[in-house]
């Protein structure tokens, strides 16, 4: 299988237990810096359920913008299992229009390796796509991992936190992570 990125195109040749593409993978992630990717990006971090409003989808527009005139912004992280990074997915597709520069890349926290199919099928949504080395191994923690290689890459992290949503009987992922782009020193924006 052949997988097209925006570099060159990778051959999906197994070596041992472990594809090209997945070598690729993590050669790219050891040659982007932290530092290097986080200039221009940044990632959305929610709770799963969210009261959606007009009001609310207005202030994630015009955060966004502002992030996009103000700040250089032009790489939007996506995670997935989140009313919020639908949300804001819908919000940067819509703006996508008036500023086509823009990047939407959907970071996995599943499948280090994606077929052609779910590879394409992906792509119609997103520019890019890869999967968190950091979700490797992960377990149960998965989620927090993809997040935090999201945060790490990130120089603004919006999220949307409400104290009076944790759950009672798990900790709660969108609680992790915000206290990880604070330890982190992220620019952090918070809705609602």
């Amino acid at each position: 299988m052949t997988y097209r990125t925006n570099s060159p195109i990778i051959t999906n040749k197994k070596i041992g237990a472990v594809s090209l593409s997945f070598v690729y993978l993590l050669l790219r992630e050891q040659n982007m810096s932290n530092e290097e990717s986080s200039v221009n990006t940044c990632c959305f971090i929610g709770h799963r359920e969210i009261q959606e409003t007009e009001e609310l989808k207005e202030k994630i527009y015009s955060v966004i913008e502002n992030l996009i005139l103000n700040k250089n912004v032009d790489t939007f992280l996506f995670g997935s299992k989140s009313c919020f990074n639908s949300l804001c997915y819908e919000q940067v597709t819509k703006i996508k229009e008036k500023y086509p520069h823009i990047k939407r890349i959907y970071v996995r926290a599943e499948f280090p390796e994606i077929n052609e199919s779910y590879q394409k099928f992906l792509l119609q949504s997103y520019e890019e796509t890869y999967y968190s080395l950091k979700a490797v191994n992960a377990g149960k923690a998965v989620y927090v991992e993809r997040n935090r290689d999201m945060i790490n890459k990130s120089k603004f992290c919006i999220i949307y936190f409400q104290k009076d949503y944790l759950p009672e009987n798990r900790k709660s992922g969108t609680k992790i992570a915000f206290d990880y782009a604070i330890k982190k020193n992220k620019n952090i924006i918070v809705l609602p």
